[in-house]
């Protein structure tokens, strides 16, 4: 018996790391391997309040997320960050206005040519409550979802009056009341039409997500410009509140210096979650899912899930 324990005192010298996983499995203690907490974690994810419940907002809390780059994960983002709000307790609404759809896809809403979406409802046609529809993987997870007949929307809004406020005046206040909604996150097409001037409008806050790739702030300057005239003229309220850098490879040099030179631009705005590189986040959209429900223990569900804590918690202030 005294070799072996000896045996397996040279064995915990040697490797460390291998050793705390053993004498964990023999003794049934705390496993600490990344594996493993992983595993925890998805767990949690998988119960029924399992990850606690977040405070709700003061006010309900209106975000366009913009950036007229494509790519970014802008819409990955979108969809993720509401995926995870949802988990925790809170009531989400995703209005998807670009014309691509991809937000409705992956939260599994019916987005065919012909059913309620934003593009009646921004000609007033069919109001909130008709364009409405709940996510059928998410409790609490609502989306307005885009079809392609809103890609000629632009084009038809520019000759009507008022067509800046068509989507502010679209959103029914009695309507989110009704679902009970904390968070209306916003979608928006990479560019900076018309589509997105209403979002702007419509919202209090904006939220850029920025790639940790070469040119990452190229024509960010250019949105920035255009949130200030939305501000000007149009939405006084409107505000940068939220900037989440996405597509991290920790493996590079170059991601490290760009999230440097990001948090140097834009302080303490910079959520302190990154989004790493994933190709799970990539896949989960094709399965009409968002990351945190197609593979809860991965890297990007985690990283979601505390990026939409890090939200919550920081309240939206100016």
């Amino acid at each position: 018996m005294s070799g072996q324990a000896s045996s397996k005192d040279s064995t915990a010298n040697q490797n460390p790391a291998v050793s705390r996983e053993t004498v964990s499995r023999e003794t049934g203690g705390e496993v600490d391997t990344p594996i493993a907490i992983a595993a925890e974690r998805a767990s949690q994810v998988l119960t029924p309040g399992g990850t606690g419940a977040l405070p709700r907002p003061a006010q309900r809390r209106i975000l366009t997320v913009a950036n007229q780059k494509g790519g970014v994960g802008k819409t990955t983002s979108t969809v993720n960050l509401a995926a995870a709000l949802a988990l925790h307790g809170l009531s989400v609404l995703v209005i998807d206005l670009d014309p691509q759809g991809n937000a409705s896809t992956a939260l599994g809403i019916d987005h065919r040519s012909g059913v309620p979406s934003v593009y009646e409802m921004l000609l007033g046609e069919v109001g909130l409550r008709e364009a409405i529809a709940e996510s059928p993987n998410n409790k609490g997870l609502y989306c307005v979802p885009a079809t392609l007949d809103l890609a000629g929307a632009e084009i038809e809004l520019v000759s009507m009056v008022a067509r800046e406020n068509r989507l502010r005046n679209a959103i029914d206040d009695a309507v989110l009341d009704e679902y009970g909604i904390d968070y209306v996150l916003i979608d928006c097409p990479p560019s900076l039409g018309l589509l997105t001037i209403n979002a702007m409008v419509a919202a209090r806050e904006v939220l850029i997500p920025i790639q940790c790739e070469y040119y990452a702030l190229e024509g960010v300057s250019q949105l920035l410009r255009n949130i200030e005239l939305v501000q000007s003229h149009l939405n006084k309220e409107l505000f940068v509140s939220t900037i989440l850098l996405t597509m991290y490879d920790g493996r590079t040099k170059l991601a490290d210096q760009v999230a440097d030179e990001v948090r140097k631009y834009f302080g303490d705005k910079v959520l302190s979650t990154v989004i790493p590189r994933s190709v799970k986040v990539s896949e989960a959209p094709g399965f009409a899912m968002t990351i945190i429900g197609y593979d809860p223990g991965s890297r990007g569900a985690m990283s979601y899930l505390d990026a939409g804590r890090e939200l919550a918690h920081r309240g939206g202030q100016q």
